[in-house]
């Protein structure tokens, strides 16, 4: 059973900073990347940014400049650095971790945190 804890999050006035972390615990096997996710309220899920083993990254170009992802391989964790922050970065953040079990790579997500931008 594979398990990701985040801490971080809460209420933060606009142009604020906040740090995410998640860290993955369990039966794990080949982690082939970690993130974050997030959801609005009335919005779908969309990605803020990930992270692969070889250190690639994705982010969404609305964070891009503002948001900072990194990674912990030996200890398996993630971290979202959040700097200037807006009303619209409002939203449930969820981590991710991808493992590669045999040829089968598998999702994992956390319980998610709020991050909640006013003022």
């Amino acid at each position: 059973q594979v398990q990701l804890v985040e801490s971080g999050g809460g209420l933060v006035e606009p142009g604020g900073s906040l740090r995410l972390s998640c860290a993955a615990s369990g039966s794990i096997f080949s982690i082939l990347t970690m993130g974050w996710y997030r959801q609005a309220a009335g919005k779908q899920r969309e990605l803020v940014a990930d992270i692969s083993t070889g250190g690639t990254i994705n982010s969404a170009d609305s964070v891009k400049g503002r948001f900072t992802i990194s990674r912990d391989s030996a200890k398996n964790t993630v971290s979202l650095q959040m700097n200037n922050l807006k009303p619209e970065d409002t939203a449930v953040y969820y981590c991710t971790m991808r493992e590669l079990r045999g040829f089968v790579p598998r999702d994992y997500w956390g319980q998610g945190t709020q991050v909640t931008v006013s003022s």
